[in-house]
């Protein structure tokens, strides 16, 4: 599976930014897919994810402000992020969980989200 993720930008505290992932290949064996965000000096942080049912799940420090979505068949996956806060600023990638004889993941190149307050 291969992942391209775009939308990112500048964005001003209070607004909103949406990303989209965008995914080619084999992507039948799909699971789930989502984002992680890194902020500089900081490790790795996952913020939410989307299943193959539907069902989203979110970091504490998202939930309620950020919604993800996937179209039909996992082309496309989008992280709608609302009311953004400067501690929001980060690098975000997209990510493909795929399950073979054990899960496989996929990631996208990164785009950078810049909140300024």
């Amino acid at each position: 599976v291969q992942l391209v993720e775009s939308g990112g930008g500048l964005v001003q505290a209070g607004g909103s930014l949406r990303l989209s992932c965008r995914a080619s290949g084999r992507l039948l064996n799909i699971i789930d897919m989502g984002w992680y965000r890194q902020a500089p000096g900081k490790e790795r942080e996952w913020v939410a994810l989307v299943t193959r049912d539907d069902t989203s799940n979110y970091a504490d420090s998202v939930k309620g402000r950020f919604i993800t979505s996937r179209d039909n068949g996992w082309n496309t996956v989008s992280l709608l992020m609302n009311n953004v806060k400067p501690e929001d600023t980060a690098i975000y990638y997209c990510y493909a969980r795929e399950s073979f004889t054990q899960i496989y993941t996929s990631w996208g190149q990164g785009t950078q989200v810049t909140v300024s307050s």
